[in-house]
């Protein structure tokens, strides 16, 4: 922290922020006169549904907008300089200085062709703070103190070399590395297993407790949020809906709309009988090289049900999917679709073959291209698999858009123009233009907001019912899988741990590790995180 700024002092304050977006050819408002103040040492909570934003505003408040949008009135006074009169050039005196910020997406944010050691040091080194040797000195210790694993030698790797959570905190080493005065966290947990966030959650909290940082907590979990902020501001559709500190917005939220996120999430699918198998994976083992991943993995898809597969990151889940999808071969074993042994490699399968079983996968911004608009996504299936042409396949567009709960007009627009939802929502249509028996979907929800996440998970069990269709879904949320599951398969070290009813499972006495999976979902309680690191230090869990 500058020797500026001391704890409780006022370091940020915004007041009558108005940013403007542009989109269909003219400008909208998307922030509208937001206020805003920050102590050092504190953290505010942001939150509210895909939109209402969030980012927008986590970004303003270190000067920045994104290309597209612009502030249009109001000040964003940090530590007596108010930011929205600055060129670009004097911001960036502030950038990766006094200021940092820590991305949703860590795998996106790395450059994949540098150390680790070398990215986490770029902007202090740059700056002058300290020269290379302090400043590897100095990382190395921050990742010391962020619990990761040797920590003395983890920078010389790659990030490919690491999982997504230690990826996730070598990023807030990075962000911490030149001690600035503000922290902006922007859904930095969001694509963690349940598991992988207790530990990233405790480590973030920690190192800003640490060095009496000021940050900006953005996220839509409200469980998350609890553990981590002083206090909370609730937006929607750019305005200030109420802000209170935590313990008082969780017990007794003001607003009607307040209220309404605190209840989302209590969509739970019905149990259902269980016909015959559509999918059967029997004693599948799978490599990347030499590295054995999968062991002896056994999993029933029954017909028309939804099997959900859970497990903290590197348990196998996604590379299970890769061998049904037939994207890496297994080395032992069968995949049965329909009683029929589908061919290992994906360039074996035939049209059909690969046209029954779609794809929804985690990341929608990557999954789609930039460039091509919506008619272009969703139209590539319906001429590949179906053969659709000119008109029929305009019309089928408008069908599938009508489906998912979108309309005409989304056809001529671009990926950057959608939100995270709708983004999510054409990706489903474009899965379901090739008219599939089975959908994998791949943690398809972990990425969106509590409201749109409902809507997204009300769409498929509605698409379900009326198509027949059968999904395998991959998740590290249990509350999804109690939203939408039928079965459920617990799969830690590439291994099928447990698999059976959604009600059996969750009933216990529980396996260990179903029980760690269970003890690690966060609960809409302030104490619940330093309770549950307690309880595990004194387990040795």
């Amino acid at each position: 922290m500058s020797e500026r700024t001391k704890k409780g002092d006022i370091l940020l304050s915004i007041k009558g922020l108005k940013i403007q977006g542009f989109s269909d050819e003219k400008w909208h408002d998307i922030v509208k006169g937001v206020d805003l103040t920050l102590r050092a040492g504190e953290v505010l909570g942001l939150i509210g549904e895909s939109g209402a934003g969030k980012s927008t505003l986590g970004l303003a408040a270190m000067g920045y907008t994104q290309p597209g949008c612009r502030i249009t009135e109001g000040e964003i006074i940090f530590d007596g300089v108010d930011l929205a009169k600055l060129s670009d050039e004097g911001k960036r005196k502030f950038w990766g200085d006094r200021m940092t910020y820590v991305a949703q997406s860590a795998a996106a944010s790395f450059n994949p062709a540098h150390r680790l050691i070398a990215q986490t040091t770029a902007s202090t080194i740059r700056a002058g703070i300290k020269d290379r040797k302090s400043a590897y000195d100095d990382a190395k210790q921050l990742y010391r103190a962020l619990n990761l694993p040797d920590p003395d030698h983890i920078g010389d790797r790659y990030p490919h070399q690491v999982s997504g959570g230690q990826l996730q905190r070598v990023m807030t080493a990075m962000a911490m590395s030149p001690r600035p005065d503000l922290l902006v966290f922007d859904e930095p947990t969001t694509a963690l297993d349940v598991t992988t966030q207790v530990e990233v959650l405790a480590s973030m909290r920690s190192i800003v407790e640490e060095f009496n940082t000021a940050a900006i907590y953005i996220t839509h979990d409200l469980a998350v949020v609890a553990q981590m902020a002083d206090t909370i501001k609730v937006l929607r559709h750019g305005y200030e809906v109420e802000e209170a500190p935590t313990r008082q917005m969780l017990s007794a939220p003001e607003q009607p709309y307040t209220k309404s996120l605190w209840s989302v999430r209590a969509l739970e699918k019905p149990q259902q009988a269980v016909q015959a198998s559509v999918l059967s994976l029997q004693g599948i083992d799978a490599s990347y090289g030499v590295q054995k991943v999968l062991h002896n993995v056994n999993i029933e898809v029954p017909k028309g049900s939804t099997v959900a597969v859970v497990g903290e990151s590197g348990s196998g889940k996604s590379t299970t999917a890769r061998v049904i999808t037939g994207l890496l071969p297994q080395t032992l074993g069968s995949v049965k679709f329909n009683g029929e042994d589908l061919p290992p490699a994906l360039a074996d399968r035939s049209k059909d073959q690969k046209r029954r079983i779609q794809m929804i996968y985690q990341m929608a911004d990557t999954a789609m291209n930039p460039r091509q608009t919506v008619r272009e996504i969703i139209g590539r299936p319906l001429e590949f698999y179906l053969g659709m042409r000119g008109e029929a396949k305009t019309k089928r567009i408008v069908e599938l858009l009508e489906m998912i709960e979108l309309d005409a007009v989304f056809m001529e627009r671009l990926p950057g123009e959608l939100s995270g939802g709708q983004k999510q929502r054409i990706c489903i249509a474009r899965a379901l233009a090739a008219e599939p028996d089975f959908i994998i979907c791949d943690e398809v929800t972990s990425a969106l907001d509590q409201i749109v996440q409902e809507g997204i998970l009300k769409l498929l069990l509605r698409l379900q019912n009326e198509l027949g269709l059968t999904y395998l879904f991959i998740t590290h949320d249990i509350s999804t899988v109690n939203a939408i599951a039928d079965q459920v398969v617990v799969m830690n070290q590439g291994e099928v741990v447990e698999q059976g009813l959604k009600t059996d499972v969750f009933q216990p006495p529980y396996p260990d590790y179903t029980a760690l999976l269970l003890s690690s979902v966060p609960e809409m309680d302030p104490d619940w995180l330093t309770n549950l690191i307690q309880q595990r230090a004194e387990t040795n869990v």
